[in-house]
């Protein structure tokens, strides 16, 4: 059974910092490139950064490039989100996903994150 477990999220104030983490089981995680996006209210849920497989590779999202850290750790299965100098426009949900070509893709249930004095 395949599982995406986000944990982390909370509430923080303006110019803040927190790190959300995704635990997988029940597929090779290794061989998944992995995401997080988030999602506002009201909004569209878009991406936010990805990491390769083999973690080589990391895209951002303009708006948190040099803010936000995407790493992950294939012993442990889990990716990670490193949110530094956090705005009140980062409240969102989060959520981590999953996918490989030709393969299921997979989501998280999603983390809260507030960023509100």
């Amino acid at each position: 059974q395949v599982q995406l477990v986000e944990s982390g999220g909370g509430l923080v104030q303006p110019g803040g910092s927190l790190r959300l983490s995704c635990a997988a089981s029940g597929f090779i995680f290794s061989r998944y490139s992995m995401s997080w996006y988030r999602q506002a209210v009201g909004k569209e849920r878009e991406l936010v950064a990805g990491i390769s497989g083999p973690g080589l590779s990391k895209t951002y999202v303009d708006s948190v490039r040099g803010r936000f850290i995407i790493s992950r750790d294939n012993v442990k299965n889990t990716v990670y989100l490193q949110m530094s100098s956090l705005k009140p426009e980062d409240t969102a949900v989060y959520y981590c996903y999953a996918q490989r070509e030709g393969y299921d893709s997979y989501w998280g249930q999603g983390t809260q994150v507030t960023v509100s004095s």
